[in-house]
């Protein structure tokens, strides 16, 4: 913890400004990067990124199709279609003429043809530390667009909200994440993709040795039966990108999972599922989730 701590602060005290008044160096996946000026108009294909910024106040000239969160619909509304979160639209971009494009996640692997468009830089985060660097991009949007104040307060308020939810998880038991794609399941444990819940909140894991893969461990019912977690924390993939695919309740309704502890004692939480598997990063995202847990372990006896 202590060295995540660190890394965030180095990475915020590199938030200088260099070279012309207006430039700014920020913390990007790929090292730190020099912005010469500051956008007057960006295109983003993150939705972790599009929501972090949405958290500043800042607009967004060029987004993607489908912003998935219902939180975020309104921002189409004088926005240029550009893309999707896969692929962006090299055309409608060049007829926007961005001075910065932000890519991220799904989009990532787009940055050397945006490049050509305007200035590009990749916003990726993943891992355990995930919440550490959903503080260090939020420190990085507010410094390149000016928004420090505002930037300081939304870190503040995603801070407590952490705190209440490692408060409220505390000493309840062993957590099981998984997720479900239609009728299959797959389980995330420490140091996967999911990992950041459990470094997070210091939430014991029912399994702690899950196949850390990007697309989780591909599991049984028996598998979530032998686990006997406390509790389940339940993605529903189809939820979260609008498929029709059957949902995650129906899914777990079968005698196996309802002989669990968790199950037993109404401990099942459904997590927002787009703020968790679309938006994972972005900082309104992310408090959705932790007050979600929050609230759900709360009604604990």
């Amino acid at each position: 913890m202590l060295t995540k701590t660190i890394t965030t602060l180095v990475a915020i005290l590199t938030l200088a400004f260099a070279g012309t008044a207006n430039a700014a160096e920020i913390e990007t996946a790929k090292g730190l990067v020099t912005i010469n000026a500051t956008p007057a108009k960006v295109a983003v294909f993150d939705i972790a990124a599009i929501d972090t910024l949405d958290s500043l106040g800042i607009e967004m000239a060029g987004l993607p199709s489908n912003l998935y969160l219902p939180e975020l619909a309104r921002l189409k509304d004088g926005s240029a279609v550009v893309g999707d979160i896969f692929e962006p639209n090299l055309e409608a971009l060049s007829e926007l003429q961005p001075d910065l494009i932000i890519l991220g996640g799904r989009s990532s692997p787009q940055v050397e043809a945006t490049s050509q468009v305007a200035p590009t830089i990749d916003m990726t985060m993943d891992g355990d530390d995930l919440f550490q660097q959903a503080k260090t991009r939020l420190a990085s949007y507010g410094a390149l667009f000016g928004k420090q104040t505002e930037a300081e307060a939304a870190a503040k308020a995603l801070d407590a909200t952490v705190e209440k939810a490692k408060a409220a998880t505390a000493g309840k038991g062993k957590a099981l994440i998984i997720m479900t794609n239609g009728p299959k399941v797959t389980a995330y444990g420490p140091g996967s993709r999911f990992g950041w819940v459990h470094a997070t909140l210091d939430l014991p894991p029912a399994v702690p040795d899950v196949e850390a893969a990007t697309h989780g461990e591909a599991i049984s019912f028996e598998f979530i039966a032998k686990a006997n977690p406390d509790w389940l924390l339940v993605v529903d993939r189809a939820a979260a990108i609008g498929s029709e695919d059957q949902n995650a309740r129906a899914t777990l309704d079968n005698e196996l999972v309802a002989g669990t502890t968790a199950w037993k004692k109404g401990q099942v939480i459904y997590l927002p599922a787009g703020d968790f598997y679309i938006a994972a990063g972005g900082v309104q995202a992310m408090s959705r989730v932790f007050t979600t847990i929050a609230e759900a372990y709360s009604k604990a006896q």
